[in-house]
């Protein structure tokens, strides 16, 4: 009975631990090569989106830079995290900086290629896979989560939601300014 009880607190203990880490917890590679340490945005807002080049979905760069223009004086951050896990990315991280910049005049923080599913995903989005239904994990491309102030999953918005679109610009804007 003992070695029962020792069992089901060691495997207590490890879910505990798992679960307790937040977005801040972790750093990421920019896409100009640089460490993008998460816990420099404690206390703001983050908009953590996978993005890719070669997407139907590639023009809502353009929503999400207009909401970052609007709200990152007041703590939004907009994260794109761009992959090819769906192979719609660019080869080269330089070539989807020149991208983004030219074609839709991005200035929000972008982290290098990352694969986001399966067993080599970035450690982000396996923590995001331990926090988040099946569901809501990403399908595709643009795929969005909100972050909150603490560190911790607000929700989370499928690539057919628009960066401006009325839902999520609420729900940004109650995790900005209720506290």
């Amino acid at each position: 009975m003992k070695l029962l009880s020792f069992i089901f607190l060691i495997l207590f203990m490890s879910n505990v631990n798992s679960s307790e880490k937040v977005f801040h917890d972790f750093t990421i590679e920019s896409i100009s090569g640089e460490t993008i340490n998460l816990s420099d945005y404690k206390s703001k807002v983050v908009l953590l989106v996978n993005t890719a080049s070669k997407c139907g979905f590639t023009p809502q760069y353009s929503g999400l830079q207009k909401i970052y223009e609007k709200y990152r004086a007041d703590g939004l951050v907009v994260l794109g995290v761009p992959t090819n896990d769906f192979n719609q990315e660019l080869s080269k991280d330089s070539d989807v900086k020149e991208f983004c910049e030219i074609r839709f005049g991005v200035e929000f923080p972008m982290s290098s290629i990352q694969p986001i599913r399966g067993d080599n995903a970035h450690p982000i989005y396996k923590w995001i896979k331990s926090n988040v239904s099946v569901i809501g994990q990403p399908r595709w491309n643009f795929h969005k989560y909100l972050i909150g102030k603490d560190g911790r999953i607000i929700n989370w918005f499928s690539s057919m939601t628009s960066p401006t679109s009325e839902g999520l610009v609420n729900q940004i804007e109650t995790a900005l300014y209720d506290d």
